[in-house]
């Protein structure tokens, strides 16, 4: 618990990828992916129990192995391409008080395909929700050398304005307004909140990570930016050997 509130982890992790087969399996830096976000979690100082949601059995028993925790699984109608996050936490919390008499005040949503999230986020996200009384916290990144004003659509091949009126000049960087984005590492919400339907609330706050950690895998070019970035990190875990039959 940080200042009497309680949070628990949810690492969505569903079995038919498209983009990528078994996405959440596959190996990075020797480490299956999920593994890197199960490490995350089990160094955080502030989560209260961690769980992942997943319909597969290969992920479920995998996600143990790295020390995972893995309760229950995730319904077939939750694990659709078309499935959103709200209705996967809503399962996840609603299993934990109906199961486990379990319930939390905050619940992070932490996706396999953020491997480079650190404890250290974790737990940053945890202290500013508790402390801001805000609904929400996000992981953002900043865009560099972005700006609305160098948004462009096209008519044919002309070159117009996204917005108009802007752009009639080029501004220097040092002129342009920080812009940011969420980078999908971590969504942390009240969870009368998610309950409600809602993943942001009114009051949503950015935490803001680098770019080395901000990689989100969603295409095969994602993962080789990953593997980039993973040469210089150390791997979470070495494979446990499989057990003799």
């Amino acid at each position: 618990m940080y200042n009497g509130k309680s949070t628990i982890g949810v690492i969505t992790a569903r079995g038919g990828s498209k983009g990528i087969p078994r996405k959440n399996i596959r190996e990075l830096g020797g480490t299956p992916l999920i593994a890197w976000t199960i490490k995350a979690a089990k160094q955080s100082a502030l989560l209260d129990d961690c769980v992942v949601s997943t319909d597969d059995d290969e992920i479920a028993a995998v996600a143990e192995r790295f020390g995972g925790r893995v309760p229950f699984r995730r319904p077939a109608e939750l694990s659709t391409d078309a499935a959103k996050s709200i209705p996967v936490v809503q399962h996840a919390l609603t299993w934990m008080r109906e199961n486990e008499g379990k319930t939390f005040d905050y619940a992070m949503i932490l996706q396999p395909t953020s491997p480079f999230r650190a404890a250290e986020d974790i737990d940053a996200c945890v202290r500013k929700i508790v402390e801001t009384g805000a609904d929400s916290v996000m992981s953002m990144k900043e865009l560099v050398d972005f700006s609305i004003p160098k948004l462009k659509v096209l008519d044919g091949d002309r070159i117009l304005p996204l917005v108009e009126g802007e752009g009639s000049s080029s501004a220097s960087r040092g002129e342009l307004r920080r812009v940011y984005k969420r980078n999908c590492a971590i969504y942390l919400t009240k969870t009368d909140v998610l309950m409600a339907g809602d993943l942001f609330g009114a009051d949503s706050r950015a935490h803001i990570m680098p770019e080395d950690r901000s990689v989100d895998i969603n295409t095969p070019a994602d993962f080789e930016l990953a593997k980039f970035f993973a040469r210089n990190r150390t791997t979470p875990y070495t494979l446990p050997p499989t057990p003799q039959q």
